[in-house]
Parts: structure tokens; C-alpha cells; sequence
């Protein structure tokens, strides 16, 4: 739940992806582009530089630091976005635009920021020049913040409630029965301390087990293989039934959470999330948190996002069996704690060295500048290891020296209520080195942003364009996804490469 919209100005995603394109147009180094296998990088024809006969990127449309030096957003580590568009890309087809968020496919990916010592976060603050010498002054600024790891040995026991959508289209191969095999997985590897609740719905919704110690494992396995498909898709059934069996086993000083299971394609029922989380507002605000994961080629990904949002959780996809088990078994057990609640970021742009600024994404969660130390606004919920990127295009005044911005994160610790801040700052200088030089990582965020960008805004890119226009550009950028996948030699970044080659196909 996002409040408070941001008063400042909402730029065309065209004009960012038009922006940010020359990440994939000026870096050096290659790799296939024909489709093939992710490996040693091959020779490749550098890309040229751009010369003044190029159209110029278009910057236009961005906040100007004068009127508003301020941009404030809610933190977000749903992944959801990035999942459903592998998935389509796999499939042949592309992402519905409007189920592209920017700032999910940059997260998607591992950053290697330092962690703090306790809880709370880290600020890091870096960037690069765009290589474009019309606009030698554009800038990529990168923020990210990051949080502890867990100590799975001293985490609090968990207290998980799974409602499962056994509905019609459910039994499309990779819906239920990855769901089932999954949780299987998932009970056999579960703490002893922990305890698991069962609740399936199609017309309507049933609870198949009680909140039971996962010592009960036999029961919970029997539950699990209980699970059929049938009927319409009851998602508010569910979900009701859902947290009134997890506020029946609730445990206080455990981690609590409801955890959905769908393709949400809800058709029974109320429809909205708005309706659906006013009939679980008030078990929601009593400490049991919602993690909703999809599955299924088509999947209501809008629904799932604001279900998230207004339950204080998370949202995932997945799509095959290795996402699943690394989202339900690896990624679930170490973050069911907290390191940080209604997390906010502001950062603070000087308008002496900073001519305009651009956030890329996080449209849905903007937060007024005004807002940002009200405590009663809500944010986003952190878990342990988790890090949060932000990437901006800035603009700098020519010749601009010293202090470019400062970035401020603001949290409430999870067991206290009390606020805390972090913040750090970037001067001119650091942002002056070349993208093809700066960390591998931030190359991969690049790669992603454009990416995503791309695909937001995908009927201008096709193919009356050809391979002499955009399409150029996206052979370009298929370029650099090889090329740091390479480097990485990190196989979600390999994914992110066969993701971009799929991509630049159905684009052109």
C-alpha cells in the first residue's frame, strides 16, 4: 500500500528508454547475439561511437532540480515483474507492457554491496558516464542500499500459512503440480520449530490442515497431495480463509505469514485487491505479513503486485522448478524475519551541480516528498540480505565540481517501531569514469534497465524500424548482456543475456 503519490513530474517511459539506450550503444566489448549459448566472449565489431550525424538521446520531460531537488519512493524487492517476463520471453511471446516495472528487473540480480554490521542498512552511491559525447554531462547514478544476512540458526521460528488456488487453470502444466512438488520440498527442509497451515480454494475455499509443527510431517505431506484441481478461482475466499487459519495458529514472537499460491486469474468473488484486502486489513495489520507467488503463462500480475503491497509483503514468480525451489526453499526459510519496516528512500539532488534527474521506474512506488520522515506513511518491509537499487539518469551542469547528490534511507525497526537513518553522498567526480569501466554489477543494472525499458515501450522499437534503427540498438545491447554474463559468469546474469537475445528477436 503506496500513499501519498509523488507531485513530481512523470516522464514518458519512451523518453527514458530512449535515455538510457545509449548504455547499449557506446560500451565496448561483445559477445553472440545470434541466439547462441552464453560463454567465452567472441569476437565481435565494437560498437561505434556515436557521431553528431546520431539522433541525440532524448532527455527531455525530466524533473528539473531547481523546482524539485527531492525524489522519494517507497523501498520495493518484488522480483515479480522480472519472473512473468522471463517466462514470456521463454515462451515466444512478449510481456504485457503494463506488467513491466523497471526497478524489479534491476533487483532481480545479486549487487555485492557491503553489509552493516547490525541492522538497518548500508548506503552505496555510484555511476558512470553515459557514452555519448553529445551529452557528456548525462550521468547513470546508481543507489542501493543494502541489509544483514541471516543467521539461519538464530532466526525466528516460522509460522507459514500457504493458500494454494487449486481452480481449473491451475492445472496447466507448471501451475499446480510445481506448487505441490515444491512444497514438499519445502516441509522436508523447514526448522522443527517451525509449523505450516493449508488452505485450498477454487469456488470456494477449505481449510486441508491447521497450523501444525512441521515435526508433523507425514499430515502435512498427506495435505499436500490432497491438493486437486477444480471449479472457478475464489481468490478472496482464499485469502480470508487463509489468514483467519493463520491467526488461529498465530505465534507471537515467530514470523507470520500468509503465503499465496496462484496464477491470479481470479474470477469468482471480488475481483479487485482493493475489495479483497479490506476483508484481511485487520488480520494483516496484526504482524502476519502476505508473500504472493505466481505461477502459470498467463498470470494477473497487477492483482498480485497491489495484494502484496496492501498485505506488507513480497511478490515473486515463478517459472520453472529451479526458481521455484529457490524462492519456496532457499529464498523463504532466510528471510521470513524483518531487518527493517516501511523503509523509505529520499535522495537529494543539489541543484548548484545537477541541471535534471530521472528515476527509472518505481512509478507505483512514489511517496511525497513531504511524507518521507511521517512515520505513519507507509513503506516498504526488508528482509534479511535483501539490497534495494535505484538507478537515475542525471543531467549535471557543464563544468559542474563537487557534491551531486545525497541518498537517505529512513526505516522503523521491526520490533521497536523506532525510526532510524542512513545516509551517503556522491560528488561529480565519481560519476566521471566510463560505464565500460565501472563494476561489473553496475553494467548488469544497465543491461536490465534498458531491457526493461525496451519492453515497457515495445510497439515503438518494432519492426518498421529494422535492423538499421532501433533494432541496431538492440543488436548493441544483446552485445553488452553477453558480455557480462561472460565476465559475471553468474548464471541468473546468463538468464538476463537469453532473456535480452529473445527479446531483441520478437522486437525486430
Amino acid at each position: 500500500m503506496r500513499t501519498s503519490p509523488a507531485r513530481r513530474t512523470t516522464v514518458p517511459a519512451l523518453a527514458v528508454a530512449t535515455a538510457l539506450a545509449v548504455l547499449a550503444t557506446g560500451c565496448s566489448g561483445g559477445g553472440p547475439s545470434d541466439g547462441s549459448s552464453v560463454g567465452a566472449p567472441r569476437p565481435h565489431p565494437a560498437p561505434a561511437w556515436p557521431d553528431q550525424r546520431e539522433q541525440a538521446p532524448r532527455v527531455g520531460g525530466e524533473t528539473r532540480t531547481a523546482d524539485d531537488p527531492d525524489s522519494t519512493f517507497a523501498l520495493d524487492v518484488d522480483t515479480a515483474s522480472y519472473g512473468y517476463a522471463a517466462r514470456s520471453l521463454q515462451d515466444g511471446r512478449l510481456p504485457d507492457p503494463g506488467s513491466v516495472r523497471p526497478e524489479e528487473f534491476v533487483n532481480a540480480f545479486r549487487q555485492d554491496y557491503p553489509e552493516p554490521a547490525g541492522d538497518g542498512f548500508t548506503v552505496h552511491v555510484d555511476g558512470a558516464r553515459l557514452p555519448f559525447p553529445s551529452y557528456e554531462d548525462t550521468r547513470l547514478l546508481r543507489v542501493g542500499l543494502q541489509t544483514r544476512s541471516a543467521d539461519t540458526e538464530d532466526r525466528p521460528d516460522a509460522v507459514l500459512t500457504f493458500v494454494v488456488d487449486v481452480s481449473g487453470s491451475m492445472a496447466e502444466p507448471g501451475r499446480l503440480d510445481l506448487v505441490k512438488d515444491t512444497l514438499h520440498v519445502l516441509v522436508d527442509r523447514l526448522r522443527p520449530g517451525d509449523a505450516v497451515g493449508l488452505v485450498a480454494y477454487s469456488d470456494s475455499a477449505r481449510p486441508l490442515s491447521p497450523v501444525v509443527p512441521v515435526r508433523e510431517r507425514a499430515d502435512l505431506h498427506r495435505a499436500i497431495d490432497r491438493l486437486r484441481t477444480e471449479g472457478s478461482t475464489n481468490l478472496e475466499a482464499g485469502l480470508v480463509t487463509g489468514y483467519d487459519v493463520a491467526r488461529r495458529g498465530f505465534r507471537p514472537g515467530s514470523t507470520n505469514r500468509v503465503v499465496l499460491l496462484t496464477d491470479g486469474l481470479a474470477n469468482t468473488g471480488a475481483t479487485d485487491a482493493d475489495t479483497i484486502l479490506e476483508r484481511v486489513r485487520e488480520q494483516a495489520g496484526k504482524g502476519i505479513a502476505l508473500l504472493t507467488v505466481g505461477v502459470g503463462s498467463e498470470y494477473g500480475d497487477q492483482l498480485m503486485e497491489r495484494l502484496a503491497d496492501g498485505g506488507d509483503g513480497i511478490a515473486a514468480y515463478v517459472g520453472d522448478r529451479a526458481e521455484a525451489e529457490r524462492v519456496f526453499v532457499e529464498r523463504l526459510p532466510a528471510t521470513v524475519e524483518l531487518r527493517a519496516l516501511d523503509a523509505k528512500a529520499q535522495v537529494s539532488f543539489r541543484p548548484e551541480t545537477v541541471e535534471s534527474y530521472r528515476l527509472v521506474g518505481y512509478e507505483d512506488r512514489a511517496v511525497s516528498d513531504d511524507d518521507f520522515r511521517d512515520d505513519a506513511v507507509d513503506g516498504g518491509e526488508v528482509g534479511p540480505g535483501h539490497s534495494v537499487t535505484a538507478l537515475y539518469v542525471v543531467r549535471l551542469r557543464p563544468g559542474a565540481e563537487g557534491e551531486v547528490a545525497t541518498a537517505t534511507v529512513r526505516w522503523a525497526d521491526p520490533r521497536t517501531r523506532e525510526p532510524s537513518e542512513r545516509s551517503a553522498t556522491v560528488s561529480a567526480d565519481a560519476l566521471a569514469g566510463a560505464l565500460d569501466e565501472a563494476s561489473l554489477r553496475l553494467r548488469v543494472d544497465a543491461v536490465a534497465a534498458v531491457l526493461a525499458e525496451r519492453l515497457r515501450d515495445a510497439a515503438p522499437w518494432r519492426g518498421e524500424h529494422g535492423r538499421d534503427g532501433h533494432g541496431a540498438g538492440l543488436e548493441r545491447l544483446v552485445a553488452q548482456a553477453d558480455r557480462v554474463a561472460a565476465l559475471t559468469e553468474d548464471p541468473a546474469v546468463e538468464g538476463l543475456a537469453r532473456m535480452t537475445r529473445r527479446a531483441a528477436i520478437l522486437l525486430t
